[in-house]
């Protein structure tokens, strides 16, 4: 087992990572009847993404010699309707000024690493995924 996750009422869960014991709540979104106070599931599906990508970037860039500390990724969730889905995830990466000037193709090595995490593999592809990779266009 990798989790539980208990009905707490009020339309919301508890989430319980069995092997550490970590937990977090989560909260339906305001236009969904929620509170909007915490994670929803659709954000957790967007939020994943970005956590996976970062994480095989961190392995990646460990492997090659440098780290990723403070590289961040700002998302947005777009919902849609009927019925009522994720339809896009939009990724903004911002990366502090250590890794703004690594070489061009360390930074391709890495942007195919996140573009092939599992998340993103495992992403319907009706789900509209944008990323800007901020400092690292080209």
């Amino acid at each position: 087992m990798t989790s539980t996750v208990v009905y707490n009422g009020l339309l919301r869960t508890t989430c319980t990572h069995l092997k550490s014991g970590n937990h977090f709540e989560t909260d339906a979104p305001t236009d969904n009847n929620g509170k909007g106070e915490r994670f929803s599931p659709t954000d957790l599906l967007a939020t994943s993404l970005a956590t996976c990508m970062l994480t095989v970037m961190g392995i990646k860039a460990r492997a090659m010699g440098f780290d990723l500390d403070g590289a961040k990724v700002e998302v947005l969730k777009i919902m849609k309707a009927e019925p009522r889905r994720v339809g896009g995830i939009d990724l903004t990466f911002y990366f502090p000024g250590s890794l703004k000037d690594i070489d061009e193709k360390d930074k391709v090595i890495l942007k195919n690493t996140a573009n092939t995490c599992p998340v993103m593999k495992s992403i319907h592809p009706d789900i509209e995924v944008k990323i800007d990779w901020g400092e690292w266009k080209q």
